[in-house]
């Protein structure tokens, strides 16, 4: 039992422990409250102790819990990024093996920063199909994001590549991967279905036209939205914006979310959560107010191309007129920048 609980440290949905609501600066509520005396240090040192230790809830039980969750796309396959940004305070990070140009590797290096900042990991698969799936799933991320899924069958043929027979597919080498903390983590077995949220991403107008149903195959969790492939399948790969792509995507909103309102009329059917992307012409609060249950706002290249942007064209922006520089000093010096 011991050597149970001590390899359980590294595998995301173990060693991940609740996470407080960040405030600001965000990740000061990790840090225990000063107390005086050597008794309330050591008490409030055992108490921050005991919350990291914690395990955090899985994303299936945040959603079921009424959480909307936020979260960001990582293309660049960058550790660091990665911990920054589940330093941040987002609820999970995709690590997208779809666009970016990691594999399975590059992958597990992320995963492992995540872990170590306490945040879910997501896989974005490159295809939805079961070689992809196994070697994912056997890194242990809190969840699988497969794309294209386009029907019902073809979302029923994805939960079975995240399951183990005769429920599934799953290749079957758990004594072994870190998603069982290498064979060390005896409750694997028993909960791994449970703890592992799959997600179909519905992103062609075929696909939309058969969201309801998909969305009601026992095993899918959440219906993630694609608006910039559906635009791409609908005639209009320039257009995201366009009305007939925005009406289609408030369809299949609609029938999603309907169907969840009455999952608690008929509780032994399926009825998946509703996941999106944030666009320019449709920000992620917008998503939120329209009852999305997961909502991914940026991508990390992104935020990094914008910032970027934004700091050399302030720098290249910024003029001054010659002679400009000589009442500079005196003016740090009120200002209080000089040291003397």
């Amino acid at each position: 039992m011991a050597a149970s609980i001590a390899a359980a440290a590294s595998v995301s949905h173990l060693l991940l422990g609740p996470k407080p609501k960040p405030t600001t600066p965000p990740r000061l509520s990790l840090l225990p409250r000063r107390r005086s005396g050597a008794a309330g240090a050591i008490s409030a040192s055992a108490s921050a102790a005991s919350d990291f230790l914690a395990p955090v809830p899985s994303l299936k039980s945040r959603l079921a819990a009424g959480d909307t969750l936020y979260g960001l796309f990582l293309l660049s396959f960058s550790p660091t990024l990665a911990e920054i940004a589940a330093l941040a305070g987002y609820d999970y990070v995709v690590v997208d093996m779809e666009h970016g140009p990691g594999g399975i590797t590059e992958a597990l290096a992320c995963l492992r920063a995540l872990d170590a900042a306490r945040t879910p990991a997501v896989l974005r698969l490159p295809e939805a199909c079961p070689v992809w799936a196994k070697k994912a799933l056997d890194l242990g991320p809190a969840g699988l994001m497969l794309p294209a899924v386009e029907s019902p069958a073809a979302a029923a043929e994805a939960v079975s590549h995240c399951r183990y027979p005769p429920r599934g597919v799953r290749g079957a080498a758990y004594p072994i991967v870190r998603a069982s903390a290498y064979g060390l983590d005896d409750s694997y077995l028993s909960r791994c279905e449970d703890d592992t949220l799959i997600i179909c991403q519905v992103e062609t107008a075929a696909g939309v036209a058969e969201i309801d149903a998909i969305a009601a195959v026992e095993g899918v969790d959440v219906v993630q939205m694609g608006p910039l492939d559906l635009s791409a399948s609908m005639g209009y790969l320039w257009d995201p914006g366009n009305r007939k792509v925005r009406a289609a995507l408030r369809e299949a909103e609609r029938k999603v979310l309907e169907a969840r309102k009455k999952k608690d009329a008929a509780p032994e059917t399926n009825a998946a959560y509703l996941g999106g992307f944030a666009m320019p012409n449709d920000p992620a609060e917008q998503l939120k107010h329209r009852g999305y249950h997961m909502v991914a706002g940026a991508v990390d290249i992104g935020l990094f191309r914008k910032a970027a942007l934004e700091d050399v064209k302030r720098f290249k922006e910024a003029s001054m007129e010659i002679g400009e520089a000589e009442g500079e000093e005196e003016d740090e010096k009120e200002d209080g920048y000089w040291s003397e």
